[in-house]
């Protein structure tokens, strides 16, 4: 069993509105599914991501009317987004600049070139030149971006965190994935570990900081990281993590995908999420994230879910 890369990222937004028109409008990615979380249903559950809604591109939001995110270790600090090649980055630059929204100019971080950014709720993001490799692009032709500068899926993830050792035993251990190299940002050392294949879109960066304060959740924060899993080896892995007696959820049945929920020793929120059945199960490919989707369980309860959730 290996894991395959980063499926999604999951944040917090205050916003719901406001998050729609950034990563729609501004950013240009595709809303692929409006839904709820499953488990406060007064919350919209927002999923932004290609033009198909491939496993690996999509950054998720619930809509929790929170105050902001305090930032701090023990936490994931910053979700990198891919593009492919400096030209697209300058375009970017431009872009960004020109919305209103602050952000660096083009850096290199890990011998990659990367823009840093934020959205309206302090959401720290990156764009990052991929180089075009992983998996084929694939655009929505009705993004105002345009198809050769659109945002290709998740990069780089950078957790910040007091214990590295404890998770180094976690992700390469239980998880299996590997040590690739490690850099400098800002004086701080970052370990970055490699999944299947490696690449942008299979790696997470550890930024080891032990002696700052730990963060607090919040509009602006981020809920949790998901790594993908083939379908045919989900149910492998969930014997897997009963068997080294890693505390986690056990199976559950998110209906667009199957998922695996625990906790890294820092108190990180983590899960293991299958690649299908995929966004498309219940709406045809063409009309992707245009009404409220539920699932089947909650479908009896659609009226009282739509009479509590707030206009988008």
């Amino acid at each position: 069993m290996q894991l395959k890369g980063i499926h999604h990222l999951t944040a917090v937004t205050a916003d719901a509105p406001g998050n729609l028109a950034f990563y729609t409008g501004t950013l240009g990615m595709r809303l692929v599914k409006k839904t709820v979380n499953q488990d406060q249903t007064e919350a919209y559950h927002l999923f932004y991501a290609d033009g198909e809604g491939s496993p690996g591109t999509d950054i998720t939001f619930f809509d929790f009317p929170a105050p902001p995110e305090r930032r701090g270790s023990q936490s994931i600090c910053r979700t990198a987004l891919r593009v492919a090649g400096e030209e697209a980055l300058a375009w970017w630059q431009a872009r960004l600049e020109a919305a209103g929204v602050p952000c660096g100019g083009i850096a290199t971080r890990d011998g990659r070139r990367v823009i840093d950014f934020e959205d309206s709720e302090g959401q720290r993001l990156s764009l990052v030149d991929d180089g075009g490799e992983g998996e084929p692009a694939r655009p929505w032709s009705a993004s105002p971006v345009p198809l050769d500068y659109q945002i290709r899926g998740l990069g780089p993830i950078t957790l910040s965190v007091r214990e590295p050792e404890a998770l180094d035993a976690l992700l390469t251990g239980a998880l299996g994935m590997r040590e690739a190299r490690r850099y400098r940002d800002d004086g701080v050392a970052v370990r970055v570990y490699a999944m299947g294949p490696g690449g942008a879109g299979a790696e997470l960066h550890v930024a080891e900081e032990p002696g700052r304060a730990p963060a607090g959740p919040g509009a602006g924060g981020v809920h949790h990281v998901a790594f993908r899993v083939a379908d045919e080896e989900y149910e492998a892995w969930a014997r897997h993590l009963a068997e080294i007696r890693l505390p986690n959820s056990g199976p559950v049945d998110r209906f667009y995908f199957r998922s695996l929920y625990f906790r890294e020793p820092n108190g990180i929120l983590m899960e293991l999420a299958s690649d299908g059945p995929g966004f498309a199960t219940d709406e045809p490919l063409e009309h992707l994230g245009e009404s409220l989707a539920l699932p089947p369980f909650l479908e009896p309860r659609r009226e009282a879910i739509e009479r509590r959730l707030k206009p988008l």
